[in-house]
This record gives C-alpha cells, structure tokens and sequence, in this order.
C-alpha cells in the first residue's frame, strides 16, 4: 500500500472515532454521504445540528484530519458558554457540556426534548441523561440545573 494511502487510511480510521455523536448538517448529498461513514449523525435541515458543515467553508480535495479539525473548532466555540455560565474553564464530558449548552440556548427543555436533542428517542428507557443531569448538579451544585414543571432549566452555580 503507497504511503500517502495509509496515512489517509489512518488519519481516516482516527476521524471516524472523532465524529461519533456530532449532530451535522450538509446541504450535499457527497459531504453527507462522507461525514456519516466519518461517523457522524448527518442532517438534512440545519435546526437539529450541532455544525452547519455547509459553513465551515471547506472546498475542493481536503483530508478527514482537516474535516475533523474544522468541526472540532466548530463545536469548541461553544465552549465559552460554559465558561460564562460556570465562571471557570471547566472540562466535562461531552453529554454534560451539550446539555449545559443546549438548556443555555434553548432557555430550557422537557426531558423528552432533551432526549431527542441529544440524539436518543424521545420515548427512550435510557438513564444517560438523567445521569448526566445528576452529575452536573453533583459538581456545580443541586439548583444549577432546575426543573420547573417538567422543563430543565439551568439555574444558579
């Protein structure tokens, strides 16, 4: 296998681990089709995406390094919402700094919207949110983030 294959192969197999669980939209049939087998949730409407590929302003031939670096900063200028929230830089896991983000923007949730943001069914048995809301409270403390009438809300620090 040439050289140039296997690196592209490589920087290829670490993309795909890399985009696993990012919400994304592409007006293109090529770039969704590419961005899924990259791992990605892919969108047709740019309302439920995490990043509008489509702005990212990438053209021409490009490698899957460039591709994941290009969402990673994407989704990295989001992470001063937390800082503002929290007053600190703070690393959390992945599900935890979407809640925190998702419940900044949106004002607030019901669980089963939250559930569906975050790419389960509304209906769904799973208790990773539940369990991520928890340890949000555990860290931050127990009215950081509030339900008000069955909507999470973020609350005080």
């Amino acid at each position: 296998m040439p050289r140039f294959l296997l690196d592209f192969y490589i920087c290829f197999y670490y993309s795909v681990r890399m985009l696993n669980g990012i919400k994304i939209y592409s007006s293109d049939a090529l770039w969704r089709h590419i961005l899924s087998e990259m791992g990605a949730t892919v969108f047709t409407t740019p309302d439920d995406a995490d990043v509008n590929f489509d702005a990212l302003g990438l053209a021409g031939p490009v490698s899957a390094l460039a591709i994941q670096t290009a969402i990673q900063n994407a989704l990295d200028g989001d992470i001063h919402i937390i800082h503002d929230i929290v007053g600190h830089n703070v690393h959390l896991p992945v599900i935890q700094a979407r809640i925190i983000i998702m419940l900044h923007k949106s004002g607030g949730m019901s669980g089963a919207e939250l559930r569906a943001a975050l790419g389960y069914s509304p209906s769904a048995t799973t208790h990773a949110v539940d369990t991520a809301i928890y340890q949000l409270r555990r860290t931050f403390g127990r009215d950081f983030i509030i339900n008000d009438n069955g909507v999470y809300r973020i609350g005080r620090v």
